[in-house]
């Protein structure tokens, strides 16, 4: 046992280490972030997709009020941040078009397929799960795929870009933030089963912790926690390394993109949370005693469709600027009211995703009559 967790905690460091003397401490201090992240994702399950599923399957609101109240403790500290430091600091603000929408729903509903937002599938590939990795893959692919198409779909019916500061003031948008969570919460209360609306206290920690990292990263990075343009960056170096010409894209040649596409990983800040979040999360399973009984396989054309599903996941949420974590999470409690709209619509799509999940994934003894 000592030298299966030795040898895992070395490793961690040994990235740090190695993280620090390549990038400097700021990459370090991202990397040991995103281990944060991966730690209290995994290590206290708290997630994005399965409290979505549970409220709506099994009337269980715990996970979902946990999620508000992260963003309530993030919001609380991040309006007067943004507003003190405005030129220093950068909210996850983005339009609401056409093409916003869409993707959120596209997006709710495929992460109940792959069973895991973007956070989740990082999560879900670095506790070694197979579908978690191929889904990971597919989000690559498609995240990269959806940068190829961002100017078409946000020349579609768009809102300029709107914020809580801007139509309330800081002060008043704060409050509005803080009461629109409480009225959603209010409703989760309502809507959950007896016994199942407050959450335990392992969710109030988790929150509570998520919250500090999130705090953490908008000070050290400049911007809020974020997964999907890292892992769009990510395709976009492989496709790179494989010939294609990335000039021609609008999205890769704007001056920004292209210095991280010429630049080392290392010196992207999601890019460095995200790795930072695979080994928190690859570090509490090899930890644990027991980590529990292996995933059934699934039948080759499930393998095929959670694939397929985690580059629509990858693409959707392109479109819809962020997953659970850009657009949800950092979007509302850094004043977005496009993180409102992405979450109703987001909701609702994963709503769908239920219940196109069995069709989806099925265990491969199902077929062959083995037994489960």
């Amino acid at each position: 046992m000592f030298p299966r967790r030795a040898f895992v905690t070395l490793l961690v460091l040994a990235f740090l280490v190695f993280t620090f003397a390549m990038a400097g401490p700021r990459a370090g201090l991202l990397v040991a972030i995103g281990i944060g992240f991966g730690l209290v994702l995994e290590g206290l399950r708290f997630g994005f997709a399965g409290p979505w599923r549970l409220i709506v399957a099994e009337r269980d609101g715990r996970g979902l009020l946990a999620q508000f109240l992260a963003i309530a403790l993030v919001a609380s500290v991040a309006f007067p941040l943004l507003a003190a430091h405005g030129g220093e600091l950068s909210p996850a603000h983005a339009p609401v078009g056409l093409g916003m929408i869409l993707g959120a729903f596209v997006f709710g509903a495929a992460m109940q397929l792959v069973m895991g937002c973007g956070s989740g599938t990082l999560i879900n590939a670095g506790s070694g799960n197979l579908v978690g990795l191929i889904a990971l893959l597919g989000f690559i692919g498609g995240s990269f795929a959806g940068s190829l198409h961002l100017g078409w779909w946000t020349g579609l019916a768009s809102l300029p870009v709107l914020s809580m500061q801007g139509v309330f003031g800081a002060n008043g948008g704060l409050f509005a933030t803080l009461a629109g969570l409480a009225a959603l919460a209010a409703l989760v209360i309502w809507r959950a089963a007896p016994g199942k609306r407050l959450p335990p206290a392992r969710l109030w920690w988790a929150a509570t912790l998520i919250a500090a990292l999130a705090l953490a990263n908008l000070v050290v990075a400049g911007q809020p926690w974020g997964i999907v343009y890292g892992l769009g960056l990510w395709g976009a170096k492989i496709a790179q390394a494989g010939g294609a010409d990335l000039a021609v894209s609008g999205f890769w040649a704007n001056p920004g993109n292209a210095e991280r596409l010429d630049a080392s990983i290392l010196t992207d800040v999601t890019s460095l949370t995200n790795i930072g979040l695979l080994l928190g999360a690859f570090a509490v399973m090899r930890w644990r005693s027991d980590p529990g009984a292996p995933a059934r396989a699934l039948t080759a054309r499930s393998y095929a469709l959670v694939l397929l599903a985690g580059l629509v996941l990858g693409y959707s949420a392109r479109m819809a600027f962020g997953c659970n974590v850009g657009a949800f999470f950092s979007g509302i409690s850094t004043g977005s009211l496009h993180g409102w709209v992405w979450l109703a619509a987001a909701f609702a799509g994963s709503t769908l995703g239920l219940k196109l999940r069995p069709l989806v994934l099925r265990p491969a003894a199902q077929l062959t009559g083995a037994p489960a």
